[in-house]
């Protein structure tokens, strides 16, 4: 096959020059090393060690791609069809929220809250990827996991995930706004649910807006709390006794979110910021 007078190096240089007019250097850098990790399956180590190894014609051509599909703000988790979160691997598609850094540490705080519990029973509404609930399992494998989505659509993303990270989650097609579900009882309960209104739309990078699914990220106007309120009445019915409610927020809402909780008399209401200094996750329990 023919090879290119093209080295790695070169291709890291130009992909940086492509894309220095539409994102921050720091971005570049990160899809960078996705891009070559998921295709070449060169990590940063091997990029330095491999510098002035050729490529083939088809690998820049790749490249190119890439940047080109970056350059209309196409997410890299879209191009390239799955993302990494938590140590696992997901599949992605429009269908599904891309999972963020800042779940990562929600995920984190559920697992150090209940590492030591011996039997966990967990729920996970608006499951999306299934991410969240498929790093718990990951990490606290003696919980029992189930979760929740309006969308069959996102809802046989995280059956794929579950599959193809070999976990086992209980997935059920469930409207939160309008279950009524039985004598389920549950030590965790977790959302990140839609909380942006329609007149926000402006507000959100055109990358979001043209291919992540408005359903996970839109309610109608004044109803910012919508989900937030069913889901707190939902744990107030199906929380066990000292059961812990989790929710990932805005940080516009930190406010509205805990004013709800205190109504609903939860108990031990905290707010934690993420790694960028926003209030980002809220926690509460029941008696």
């Amino acid at each position: 096959m023919k090879i290119f007078k093209i080295t790695v190096i070169y291709a890291v240089n130009h992909f940086k020059k492509e894309l220095k007019e539409f994102y921050y250097s720091s971005e570049i850098e990160q899809m960078l090393y996705i891009v070559f990790l998921h295709y070449f399956n060169l990590n940063r180590i091997d990029l330095t060690l491999s510098k002035n190894h050729h490529l083939l014609e088809q690998d820049f051509n790749k490249i190119t791609k890439v940047i080109d599909e970056l350059k209309q703000h196409k997410p890299l988790a879209h191009i390239i069809g799955e993302w990494e979160f938590y140590g696992i691997n997901l599949k992605i598609n429009r269908h599904t929220l891309i999972p963020r850094q800042e779940t990562e540490e929600l995920v984190q705080m559920i697992i150090n809250d209940n590492n030591n519990e011996e039997q966990l029973f967990i729920l996970d509404i608006g499951t999306g990827t299934g991410c969240i609930a498929l790093a718990l399992k990951k990490n606290l494998p003696q919980a029992n996991v189930h979760a929740f989505d309006v969308s069959w659509d996102a809802l046989e993303i995280a059956i794929e995930n579950a599959k193809r990270n070999e976990l086992t989650v209980t997935f059920k097609n469930v409207d939160i706004l309008k279950w009524k579900s039985q004598n389920e009882k549950y030590n965790v309960i977790v959302s990140n649910p839609p909380y942006i209104t329609k007149k926000e739309k402006h507000l959100m990078a055109k990358n979001i807006l043209d291919y992540e699914p408005h359903l996970a990220l839109f309610v109608e106007n004044g109803e910012s709390m919508l989900f937030y309120d069913a889901i707190a009445e939902y744990a107030l019915r199906h929380l066990k006794r000292n059961g812990k409610l989790y929710f990932e927020i805005n940080e516009n809402y930190r406010n509205d979110v805990m004013g709800l909780l205190k109504d609903k008399k939860f108990k031990n209401i905290n707010i934690v910021k993420d790694i960028n200094g926003k209030d980002r996750i809220v926690s509460c329990n029941l008696d």
